[in-house]
């Protein structure tokens, strides 16, 4: 998690200062006055109670691209990565490798499952029977899972893909085979998905946790949803605008999580400034 400290409890006396990641088992958003964290920080030593503190998860989309050097890369600035585990992307091979770097980073390891369909990239809605999604997402968590496991991980979280995710948006009985696939793996683990969207109180209602997700290089309609990527300013490819979003939507309190894709141009460049704003704008 991002953790950045504020001095003081009033307007006027914010200090930024240092950040860290921390174990998962703290909730993922916060703002309290507590020291239970300051020990994985090198700023302040010991916080007394003057301190407050938000944290937030920034999390990418990963094992989707053949550069492995472009995922090290992104690898430096989240703390969480969301693993193509075969639907619309990824294979045995990258979900070892992206899983690896994320070990050898303590960036915590979700399952990324979307439609079965590599040649759009899951980013096509498809017809499919709620009990079909429901295979094919468990089936997809599955196979990373292994992978996972070898290599002596765990998974964390699950957050669905592409145009799975947003289908699941505006679709309950989408939104409900999701969460049927990931309950058939695991029920305790975590979904990911569009913070205060109707998609969120659907696996809630399955008795679910969840964690409201907002972008960071995405463009926004005024009803909460994201831009579709067929006009030409869905994304958003200027590091100080996502920096700018990620600051204002972590601010709004309504996600958990904060999302840069990793195929975005500039990508590398975009999470950098977000994690530095985050911490210290």
């Amino acid at each position: 998690m991002v953790v950045r400290f504020i001095r003081g409890r009033g307007p006027g006396k914010r200090r930024p200062a240092s950040g860290a990641a921390v174990n998962a088992s703290c909730p993922v958003t916060q703002l309290r006055n507590d020291a239970s964290v300051a020990s994985h920080l090198p700023w302040p030593p010991a916080p007394g109670p003057g301190f407050l503190f938000f944290m937030i998860d920034l999390n990418c989309d990963m094992g989707e691209l053949e550069d492995a050097q472009h995922e090290a890369d992104l690898m430096q600035y989240i703390t969480s990565a969301n693993i193509a585990c075969g639907g619309h992307a990824g294979d045995e091979a990258t979900m070892e490798r992206t899983t690896r770097l994320a070990l050898e980073r303590g960036v915590h390891i979700g399952a990324h499952p979307g439609y079965p369909d590599r040649a759009n990239f899951g980013r096509l809605e498809i017809s499919m029977p709620s009990s079909e999604i429901a295979r094919t997402v468990c089936d997809q968590i599955e196979r990373l899972e292994a992978v996972v496991r070898r290599l002596g991980g765990e998974i964390a979280h699950v957050k669905p893909h592409g145009a799975l995710y947003n289908v699941a948006v505006r679709n309950a009985e989408v939104a409900r085979a999701i969460g049927n696939g990931v309950a058939q793996w695991n029920q305790r683990v975590p979904i990911f998905g569009l913070a205060a969207s109707p998609m969120l109180d659907v696996w809630r209602e399955m008795g679910l946790s969840v964690r409201g997700e907002a972008f960071a290089d995405r463009r926004y309609e005024p009803d909460g949803t994201l831009r579709s990527r067929k006009f030409a300013d869905a994304l958003i490819t200027d590091p100080a605008e996502a920096a700018a979003q990620a600051v204002r939507l972590a601010r709004e309190g309504h996600a958990q999580t904060i999302c840069v894709h990793g195929d975005t141009p500039g990508a590398v460049g975009i999470l950098k400034a977000c994690r530095e704003a985050l911490l210290y704008g």
